[in-house]
């Protein structure tokens, strides 16, 4: 048999660098993986394995390009409860720091463990890193998309008694990587985003087109109580970004994005509040909302590990055909 015979053969590798990797049905898959797994230890240790340990003997690399805290933890967890572990890179302890290649990176540590989840700046890097290795890679956060944090979302919403097909979700704030995510899910899974930003501050009309296309109904407008009106989930989102200069012009504009009491009041009365934190509480939302009875950001923190263990098992080929 030909080299490119066996070539074809081969697994092909699961990368989950945007929700589009997986598809509706997998990302359907993996929320419903995550429940029952979540149900399934209840009141147990938080670092005591499932049951049916499916990742023993498997290693997750992270490489880390900007700083984190719940993305970090819930994959070291989530490894944890699934069996495996965890090893950490970051550019100040690894070659990264020293001029090694993206590529040179994804063919050695292809080597040496399992999967590489990777939160960087650059999108670009996460492509280069996924084209090199012979493991899945996932995207951790880049500044294009955070696939990981939207499963985790997505879970907490079903959590709190809505369903995903026909749901409508109002975004409030800049049209950044958090939003593009949500709007791809929105194509995948059938459900409706209505998006208030400022002029100039509107996400990318490529993910815009592809909730369209997915048979999503997007709604932009300049308007936050418009965008807010009769909805079942408000998100938002930082106003400046990680690694971001501090922009007193951006801070100005977002001013009327910022959700607070009178802004919860349009949407529904059992409307939920998500943010994927950290949150700068007095800008883009107030104390009121963030500490309120609507809001689950910490339901929604929770939920990145979750998430982050049907991720894992799909990319491993452990979950969805």
């Amino acid at each position: 048999m030909s080299s490119e015979s066996l070539l074809d053969l081969a697994p092909k590798v699961r990368n989950f660098l945007d929700l589009g990797d997986a598809g509706g049905d997998a990302i359907a898959a993996m929320l419903n993986d995550a429940q029952d797994r979540k149900a399934a230890r209840k009141g147990w240790p938080k670092g005591r394995a499932d049951a049916d340990k499916p990742l023993e003997g498997h290693v997750l690399a992270m490489i880390f390009e900007k700083s984190s805290t719940r993305t970090r933890v819930s994959f070291d967890i989530a490894m944890r409860q699934l069996g495996g572990t965890t090893l950490i890179m970051d550019t100040a302890t690894s070659q990264l720091g020293r001029g090694e290649t993206i590529a040179d990176t994804a063919r050695v540590l292809s080597r040496m463990v399992d999967t590489i989840m990777i939160r960087t700046d650059d999108h670009a890097k996460a492509q280069e890193l996924a084209h090199y290795a012979h493991v899945p890679v996932i995207n951790g956060l880049t500044d294009r998309s955070h696939p990981c944090q939207i499963v985790a979302d997505l879970l907490t919403v079903i959590e709190h008694g809505k369903a995903l097909p026909g749901l409508e979700l109002a975004w409030l704030g800049d049209g950044n990587n958090v939003l593009h995510s949500i709007l791809e899910a929105a194509g995948l899974m059938k459900f409706n985003v209505r998006v208030g930003t400022p002029a100039g501050y509107e996400p990318d009309a490529e993910f815009v087109e592809m909730a369209r296309t997915g048979g999503a109904q997007v709604t932009l407008t300049h308007d936050a109580s418009t965008a807010a009106q009769g909805a079942d989930v408000i998100v938002t989102d930082t106003w400046i970004s990680m690694g971001q200069d501090h922009a007193e012009a951006k801070l100005a504009a977002m001013e009327p994005y910022r959700v607070d009491e009178a802004l919860m009041a349009t949407a529904k009365p059992d409307a939920k509040f998500l943010h994927c934190l950290p949150a700068h509480v007095g800008d883009e939302v107030s104390d009121g909302v963030f500490e309120g009875p609507q809001s689950v950001v910490f339901d929604e923190a929770e939920n990145r590990i979750h998430a982050q263990k049907s991720i894992l098992l799909w990319a491993l080929g452990h979950l969805g055909s």
